[in-house]
């Protein structure tokens, strides 16, 4: 029987340089990676020694882009689909090592139950479509969020992704669903409390939590916080999404809606985020 955790698939971090950028070096060159620049874009500007290694993404904007097409939101959520395709495929070419997609939260159980399933539907179709593609080009694919409540055809694609994948080497697809990062942060207090008291803590008047605990108990605690932060749609909320983790990330809002993203925008978005002076608090 398939066992399931409430933090589904959580490898070790890879062992793999964070300041190898191999995919443009022995792969790929910049023109091939982007042929069409558009001409607002520079790339001489790019600094193929700073990529953030971790980029997160809030994929907003499905619903709207269809509404101005008059189809129903599930058209725009197929829609999307190639945009992460699009945005996979360039993250792993110019050498992030960890892209992390919000798929489904915990808050969009809300929606109305015929695009929840088909949502859950389209999840599982697309992984299975998808992995074999994935594996080839050295992705892993690993989940974050409570799993146990989703149907078992997509519990199952998620599953079978991370076991084809799970010894890969290149980027790591980070893949958000019935994620809400308050209930992450819940559920690690939860285990170091549990923790704590088995260990024979409780009687103790002082049961100290540390900001490492914390983090060692995250779903991500394998993988490191992202360094940019990208929304699209307009949108200026971060809905939830990595509320620890982010607390010193870049943030790169775009007006595009996420059917529309391509290797372009997030080119725009990375060259955004090498432009700003990242001081943690500090003064430089």
């Amino acid at each position: 029987m398939l066992k399931v955790h409430r933090c589904a698939f959580s490898p070790e971090l890879s062992s793999t340089p964070y300041g190898f950028y191999g995919p443009i070096l022995m792969n790929k060159t910049l023109d091939q990676i982007f042929p069409e620049i558009p001409a607002d874009i520079d790339i001489s500007a790019l600094d193929v020694d700073n990529i953030p290694r971790h980029v997160a993404v809030i994929m907003d904007g499905n619903g709207r882009w269809a509404k101005k097409r008059m189809l129903n939101r599930l058209k725009g959520h197929k829609a999307g689909i190639e945009a992460v395709r699009e945005t996979i495929r360039c993250a792993s070419d110019i050498g992030v090592r960890y892209l992390t997609i919000y798929s489904f939260s915990t808050e969009n159980w809300k929606r109305p139950a015929d695009e929840v399933e088909g949502l859950m539907d389209l999840f599982a179709k697309t992984m299975l479509a998808e992995v074999d593609e994935l594996h080839e080009e050295n992705v892993r694919v690993m989940t974050i969020g409570d799993m146990s409540v989703l149907p078992f055809e997509t519990r199952d694609a998620f599953v079978e992704a991370w076991n084809k994948t799970k010894d890969n080497t290149g980027l790591t697809l980070v893949v958000a669903v019935n994620y809400g990062s308050r209930a992450e942060i819940v559920h690690a207090v939860d285990e170091l409390i549990a923790e704590k008291f088995s260990l024979g803590d409780a009687d103790s008047s002082d049961i100290a939590i540390t900001e490492e605990d914390i983090a060692s108990h995250l779903y991500t605690r394998t993988i490191p916080d992202p360094e940019l932060l990208i929304r699209t749609s307009g949108e200026m909320r971060v809905s939830n999404f990595l509320l620890w983790q982010i607390a010193y990330s870049e943030f790169v809002c775009t007006d595009v809606l996420w059917p529309d993203f391509d290797r372009y925008e997030l080119l725009r978005c990375i060259l955004d985020y090498q432009g700003r002076s990242r001081r943690f608090g500090g003064v430089v």
